[in-house]
């Protein structure tokens, strides 16, 4: 697979159009890995430097391996095919499955982090963790908590300066 630098900016459009029908956020500590479908994100410009902000649910595996090492990548399927994998990682735990190989995924060593991308997707960003926070209920729009939030499994907010951000050719 042969990788071309990109400015994330510059692909703001795609990253977000592709969020909203889901992305692969993968994380990877111990000799273990696990990927998670997202559907929500943030492009954004922060220390004088491009990030990217990831949103993980208290209860989700993800969250303990993005705690045990602070990086992440974001695979965004650009090109077709990925709609049964994305359902499959949003619905299963990698707790009790390997979601790489139930979906049929193979992944790319990251050029500068330790976690890989997701192979065919075609627009990934590495990052590296530099804030995170845990939402919380008395600082949350009363409605929006209620619609979201019911059963009170907030979600971490991760933000990383994005590292490397490539398309594949």
């Amino acid at each position: 697979m042969t990788m071309k630098k990109i400015n994330a900016f510059e692909q703001g459009e795609a990253i977000l159009k592709t969020l909203s029908k889901g992305a692969f956020l993968t994380t990877a500590a111990d000799g273990k890995q696990n990927t998670m479908t997202i559907g929500w994100g943030s492009l954004g410009f922060k220390w004088g430097q491009p990030t990217f902000t990831v949103m993980v649910r208290q209860s989700r595996y993800t969250k303990e391996l993005i705690d045990a090492n602070p990086e992440f990548t974001v695979s965004f399927p650009v090109n077709e095919g990925f709609a049964p994998a994305l359902g499959l990682c949003g619905s299963k735990s990698g707790r009790n499955l390997d979601k790489f190989a139930a979906a049929g995924l193979t992944t790319e060593t990251g050029e500068t982090v330790s976690v890989p991308v997701i192979k065919g997707c075609g627009l990934h960003l590495e990052c590296k963790i530099v804030e995170h926070y845990t939402m919380a209920e008395d600082k949350f729009d009363k409605e929006l908590g209620e619609k979201w939030y019911a059963n009170k499994d907030w979600h971490t907010c991760y933000t990383g300066i994005i590292t490397a951000a490539y398309v594949e050719e």
